[in-house]
């Protein structure tokens, strides 16, 4: 008996009709470089290296320009009205204080002062601070009118939205911001109407701490008593002041500037009430 590699090639094709398995030829054998093969092992590490240094940038813009902080702020007074009021009633008077807030901004901007975002205090508002002071009364006045003014404007939009839609739930919104700007033009400071009456005479300080002092006296309520604290505090402050340099000048203030003054403050508070009576719902409950 004849080997395999005996037989003939006529013969090997009959025995085997399948052409042997021959492995093709790669050549040599090529290693790729260690550093490309480092390079596809980190670059997802790498991309992510880079993912974070852009959220980084972005990160120190939202800080730069307070935005995380208000949003912050607001998201906490959110949670603490919807606590009393419901969720979407708490989001509505937190969006109206915030445009009220922003009217001090922009007027602040348009002096061009230096001035903070919105921070909220639950159950006291929000506040923005001044870290360049006014020239003088007169433009204090002006910022300090400047939020109920847009305020007010804000809560008139509520309103005619609640027209409309024929909704009980902006009409209480529009009303309470309505009472909102005008609980903040109470001739005290810190409030609005404080900064206010500065620039008509400085007596109205003292009329509205007596004022809120009764009203504490008559209603009782833990918020009035914290903002009289305050009141108290900011009154005497300013008068122990009175006497330093500059003072007397901050407030001199010229006939026609009072006048314009007084016409806002008590046009503006009367407009307020009017749109508080336009507004008010009996309760049902």
């Amino acid at each position: 008996m004849r080997s395999v590699s005996q037989l003939t090639p006529e013969e090997r094709r009959e025995d085997f009709p399948y052409e042997p398995y021959e492995p093709p030829d790669w050549g040599p054998v090529q290693h790729e470089p260690r550093f490309r093969i480092l390079r596809k092992l980190f670059a997802p590490f790498i991309a992510l290296g880079v993912l974070v240094w852009k959220l980084k940038f972005i990160a120190v813009a939202v800080f730069k320009f307070k935005v995380f902080t208000t949003s912050a702020s607001m998201l906490v007074s959110i949670a603490a009205y919807a606590w009393l009021w419901g969720w979407k009633f708490a989001v509505g008077f937190v969006l109206l204080i915030l445009v009220h807030e922003l009217g001090h901004v922009i007027e602040a901007k348009r002096q061009g002062l230096d001035v903070s975002a919105p921070m909220f205090i639950p159950f006291l508002g929000a506040a923005i601070a001044l870290r360049d002071q006014p020239v003088n009364a007169w433009r204090e006045a002006q910022i300090g009118i400047a939020g109920p003014i847009l305020g007010s404007i804000g809560a008139a939009g509520v309103w005619l939205a609640g027209e409309q839609l024929d909704s009980d739930l902006l009409r209480a919104l529009a009303f309470t911001g309505f009472f909102l700007n005008l609980f903040n033009l109470l001739p005290v400071v810190p409030l609005d109407g404080g900064r206010i009456v500065a620039a008509i005479h400085p007596v109205f300080w003292l009329l509205g701490f007596v004022g809120l002092l009764g009203l504490v006296f008559v209603a009782p309520n833990p918020i009035l008593i914290v903002i009289l604290l305050f009141v108290g505090l900011e009154l005497w402050r300013r008068w122990q002041e009175r006497g330093a340099p500059g003072a007397e000048a901050y407030y001199a203030v010229a006939p026609w500037q009072r006048v314009a003054t007084a016409a806002a403050y008590f046009g503006l508070a009367a407009l307020l009430v009017v749109g508080m009576s336009a507004t008010h719902l009996e309760r049902t409950f």
